[in-house]
């Protein structure tokens, strides 16, 4: 898969991290739900009568991976759901800070959740909040999340200063071709 055009500066860093860790990432960790499925069920259960112990703890935490590693990716991405309804009424300058306003609100509400997410990792050990067999703590995951939520609102951030420069926002474009 190509890039279709790398942005300037700081957005199209973002866009190459956000790319290469969200596909290689998210290629490997589904990989690895895959061939780690299909070796339980298939092999160890329905051949040996013998399933792994805590497997779904794994899968379950391999769901969280994806998830982390899918928010900044979407978000820059475009994938994530707008509503458009009105903007055929707006004049032009009046939808651009409509939309400045949205993601002002859409930064705020991230930021408290990122922060929420950072603490409750924090206290993740404390109140021993682990897998239910492996008793793996949740507290990386918490983190990852936290991590994750930042960067959807660096995004903003970003898509906030190019509106208010009165530029458009271009969302990240990947194209089907392997070369």
């Amino acid at each position: 898969m190509t890039l279709n055009r790398r942005a300037p500066g700081v957005t199209g860093l973002l866009d190459a991290a956000l790319t290469w860790v969200a596909l290689v990432g998210g290629g490997l960790t589904l990989a690895f739900m895959t061939l780690f499925s299909v070796w339980n069920v298939l092999i160890m259960r329905k051949a040996l009568n013998s399933p792994i112990v805590g497997a779904e703890d794994l899968l379950i935490l391999s769901l969280v991976v994806i998830v982390a590693l899918a928010i900044p990716f979407g978000a820059r991405s475009g994938a994530h759901i707008e509503i458009e309804v009105l903007d055929s009424v707006m004049s032009q300058g009046f939808a651009r800070w409509s939309m400045v306003l949205v993601k002002l609100l859409a930064l705020a509400l991230l930021l408290v959740m990122a922060r929420q997410l950072w603490h409750a990792g924090d206290s993740a050990e404390k109140f021993g909040e682990t897998t239910q067999q492996l008793l793996i703590s949740y507290q990386p995951f918490y983190y990852a999340l936290a991590v994750s939520i930042a960067l959807y609102a660096l995004v903003l951030v970003l898509d906030i200063v190019r509106l208010a420069r009165g530029g458009q926002i271009k969302p990240l474009k990947i194209d089907g071709d392997l070369q």
